[in-house]
Formats: C-alpha cells, structure tokens, sequence
C-alpha cells in the first residue's frame, strides 16, 4: 500500500508520482471534501459537482496496476502538460477502506470540512463470490471510516453511501422508516454500514448522514452492470460487433435514476442544520424488460431477437420491486430527479453506440479482436 499521506497524480506517461501539497494557508478560503471511491461513476459526478460549487476535493483512490482513473480523465489536469492552465484543486491519494492507518492519515493531511464514503465492493452478484471482502469493504470499512472521522481533532460531516438493496424483500414503496430485509451480502453489509452511520451519530454527536440511493445509472456504469450491460451490447450489436446478450431475471423491478441527479441530494444533505437519513429515488418502477424494450427500440432494434436467458445469472435470492418514497428528500432537501427514465436510457444507448463505433474501427482495422459479450 503506498504512502496515502501523499498527493498523486498522473504523470507524462508514468501514472501516479508524487507532488508536494499545497500550503493550506496559501490556498484560497474554500470548503474541503474527500471522497471514498472517487474513481467511480458516482465519485466522478459528485467531483465535478463540488468542483463546480468551489470545494477542494480529495479522492481516496486503492493502488492497482492498472489505471483506473477514467472517469476522472475530463476532470484531472497535468501540471507538467500546461505550465500556464490553472489546476483544478483535485488531489488524488492511496488508501484504502480494509487499513484504517491509511483513513486516518488522509484525514490529518487533508483536514475535510466534508467526508463522502462512497467506496464498496458495490455489484451484488459478486458479493455472494467474495462475501468475506464485500463485508470487510463496505461494512467494516465504513465503520473505520466513521472512527477516523471521531478521532479527528476537526469536526467533519460524513455522508454514507447507502443502497435501496437494503430493503430486499420488503414490499414497496419503500421509506426511511421501511424495515430492512437484506437479500445479498452486499446488501447485508450496507444495512451494517447504514447502524454504524446512526450509531456513530447518536453516541458521539457526529453530523452523520446516510443516503440510502435507489438505483442510479449513467454513461459511466460499469459495465457488468445490467443496465448497461445492456446499452453496450446495443451499441455493439447495432455496429455488427455483437448478436446476442446474455441476461438473467428480466422479471425484476428497479426504481432507475440518473447519477448525476443523485449526487446532488448526498451533498445537500450535508449542508442542513441537522444530520438525518434521507431515501432518494424517482418513485417509478421499471422492469428489467421494460429498459429491453426501451434501449433497443430506441435503436430500431428487438431485444426479442438478441436476448438470451442464462440461469447463471440469476441471484440465489431475489430481490422482485424496488421503489422509492422520496417524499422525505423533496420536503427537506427540496431534491426531485431532472432526468426521466426514457431520456436516461437514451443517454446510455447514445453514449455506447459512439462507443461501438469507435470499437468497430479498431476491429476492422485489425487492431481489435470482436468478443461476444457474455
């Protein structure tokens, strides 16, 4: 694990090299955040955000062989490219959520005003494969977190990152007040996470908020996520790249929103008078088919001719409807959801179709092998 009291950032060429850190007090008055988990979709958006809003932001970001800042490529500016640009006030750091010596020294470097923990072993089919990590990550991890944020000498506002898996089996609409019924290690793990939020708050007095999102997608998904599993293989298909996908349960019912929206209501929490918990959602249910139809229509194309159906895809408990009450969110953070489902799946369907063809001239060029999505 590299030294997470160091600033990175990516270099000519070389990836992550040290840079000294700036002075606090030569830097202009501005609130601080760090994020957990900046490097993914969720981090991304919500980095531009406060970029946007005059905050210095921090990312905590795990030591991989591979570069894993993509999301992160629009945002980040070489120093050494353009002398003369002014550099955007985004550091990045090496810690991780399973060593707690690393929280706690990015916390005393960076001193935050505002602490995001975003990061988790996020994809619920793989948390039944690595159910010892899954909760080491996102339940202890946010527990470290939370005891990092205690011991701190500045008083910090924490906002943890919740999931609408929480809820599992319970019927919706479901509310900050629904009972949690947990039907993945995921989800268990995030139901820990969210008693280790309330309980750092109401024991030690920590402005601790958790955020339980219902699902949100983007451009920037990954990819063996179903939503845009789908969107690529739309893309792919569309271009000659690929014929078939392969999906599970499209039975299944999910309250879909936009990323970028969400990421708002996690920060508004922050700026109330009072830490609380707060559901946030569009309060409509689509089904797994329902964006089958929508992203290949949207094409002109039917999903009936592409999709097969693989029992390896099903989950050894199901989760059938998540849909959210937001009314909470509405009232007292005044958030409502900008982008509606149509127009987020044509956003995803557009981006991947561009994708697709840049894909495609590689192939055809020989630079590429096409492979069958699986």
């Amino acid at each position: 694990m590299a030294n997470s009291s160091t600033l990175h950032s990516k270099g000519a060429g070389t990836g992550a090299e040290e840079v000294p850190s700036v002075p606090r007090s030569l830097a202009a008055p501005r609130k601080v955040a760090l994020v957990t988990g900046i490097t993914g979709q969720d981090g991304s958006y919500l980095t531009e955000l406060l970029l946007s809003k005059g905050y210095e932001v921090h990312g905590l970001m795990r030591r991989s062989s591979n570069f894993n800042t993509q999301r992160l490529e629009h945002i980040y500016h070489d120093p050494h490219a353009t002398p003369s640009a002014q550099r955007p006030p985004m550091r990045l750091h090496y810690a991780d959520l399973s060593d707690s010596s690393s929280l706690r020294r990015a916390l005393d470097l960076v001193l935050p005003d505002e602490v995001y923990n975003l990061a988790a072993q996020s994809h619920v089919a793989v948390s039944y494969e690595i159910p010892d990590y899954t909760a080491d990550v996102v339940a202890t991890g946010a527990l470290r977190l939370l005891e990092a944020v205690r011991l701190s000498a500045k008083p910090m506002r924490y906002y943890q990152a919740g999931s609408s898996e929480m809820f599992g089996s319970t019927p919706p609409p479901q509310s900050e007040t629904t009972p949690f019924h947990p039907r993945s290690p995921y989800a268990a793990a995030k139901v820990a996470a969210h008693w280790y939020t309330v309980n750092y708050r109401e024991a030690y007095g920590l402005f601790a908020c958790n955020g339980v999102l219902f699902n949100h997608e983007s451009p920037r998904r990954g990819e063996n996520f179903v939503t845009r599993k789908i969107t690529r293989a739309v893309g792919r298909i569309k271009v000659g790249l690929q014929t078939k996908v392969f999906l599970g349960n499209l039975s299944a019912g999910r309250d879909w929103g936009f990323a970028g929206d969400y990421v708002e209501a996690m920060w508004l929490m922050l700026q109330q008078d009072k830490p609380a918990d707060y559901v946030v959602a569009t309060e409509e249910c689509h089904t797994v088919e329902e964006f089958l139809q929508a992203a290949f229509g949207y094409a002109g194309l039917d999903w009936k001719d592409h999709v097969v159906i693989d029992k390896k895809y099903f989950r050894p408990a199901e989760v059938d409807s998540l849909q959210g009450d937001a009314s909470k969110s509405r009232k007292e953070l005044g958030w409502k959801p900008k982008v509606g489902f149509q127009q987020l799946v044509e956003m995803m369907v557009d981006n991947d179709i561009e994708l697709a063809k840049q894909e495609k001239v590689l192939v055809d060029a020989g630079y590429r092998d096409p492979k069958q999505q699986a």
